[in-house]
Parts: structure tokens; C-alpha cells; sequence
């Protein structure tokens, strides 16, 4: 008769971090391991990003956004274009914060994140733009004027010069 015998094999209790199988990983699996492990902290980072956005974004056109101005005077409008553009006229009341000036983000992050802002540059493109930055900044409340001050004018909404 044929004995069996039951072979044990040695469990170490201590966790090793890097042993001889590791170090001599093949170069392609440790590339993917690493990489596998690169996609992850970008998705988690991508997913804090979208956390931190802003907790209400509208979209508003010209006349929603002029009703929303005279039944809230607390909105705070944020014209994104270039000094020259605003001078040349605005919406009555706005900060202007140029989106193409280098020291952008540190500007808008002077401003109050618990205020609601309407947020426009000439067509859309800037102020789309800017809503990152906002995001990134935690500002809880931004409305959005859709086709911009030229909307705005061409709307017949008031202007100030």
C-alpha cells in the first residue's frame, strides 16, 4: 500500500513589498502594472475634479439671464472679455476679470465662492472656458450667459458704456 504523504508549505506572516518574483518581473508586465496603476490615481483625480465643481450650473439666454439680474441684485456678473472689449460696453454693474491675462485664476480666486455669478465674455468661448477654473475654485452658484454680450445686445438688453 501506497502511503500519501501531506507535503506544508511555509506561509510567512510578514508582508513583503518587493521580493525576488517582483524584481524579476517581465519589463512589459511592470510597464502595464504601472500604468494600470497611473489610469487609476488619474481617474480618482478626475473624479475629486468633478466633486469640486460647482454644486449649480444654469444656462441661461439673454432675457433669462436680464429676468434673473432684476429679481436677484446679489448676482454678481463676471464679464470674462479684454478691458477694451468691456469699455466699449457691458452689462451694468460687472466685474471685469480678463481671461487671457496670466494671473486669471489667482483674480477669480479672490472673489467669494458662496455668491451667485453670471458668467459671460463676446460669444460664449471664454466664459465656457472660465467654468473650469470656477469649478476648480469651488464657487457654489454660476449661471452661464449663453451667446454671450453679443446676445446680450442684440437682444436689446441694457448696456452701460
Amino acid at each position: 500500500m501506497m502511503q500519501l504523504t501531506r507535503k506544508t508549505s511555509r506561509i510567512s506572516r510578514e508582508p513583503k513589498i518587493l521580493d525576488k518574483r517582483t524584481l524579476n518581473m517581465n519589463p512589459k508586465r511592470l510597464v502595464l502594472l504601472v500604468s494600470l496603476a497611473f489610469a487609476l490615481a488619474g481617474q480618482s483625480f478626475l473624479v475629486a475634479a468633478e466633486t469640486s465643481s460647482p454644486r449649480e450650473v444654469k444656462y441661461l439666454d439673454a432675457a433669462a439671464a436680464a429676468e434673473v439680474l432684476t429679481e436677484n441684485p446679489d448676482v454678481v456678473v463676471l464679464d470674462v472679455r479684454t478691458p477694451g472689449e468691456f469699455s466699449s460696453g457691458h452689462i451694468k454693474g460687472a466685474v471685469n476679470v480678463d481671461f487671457y491675462t496670466d494671473d486669471f485664476e489667482a483674480t477669480i480666486g479672490k472673489l467669494a465662492t458662496d455668491k451667485t455669478y453670471l458668467v459671460h465674455c463676446a460669444s460664449g468661448g471664454r466664459s465656457s472656458k472660465a467654468l473650469a477654473t470656477l469649478s476648480v475654485l469651488g464657487f457654489e452658484s454660476v449661471i452661464h450667459l449663453d451667446g454671450g454680450f453679443n446676445e446680450w445686445e442684440r437682444t436689446g438688453q441694457p448696456v452701460e458704456r
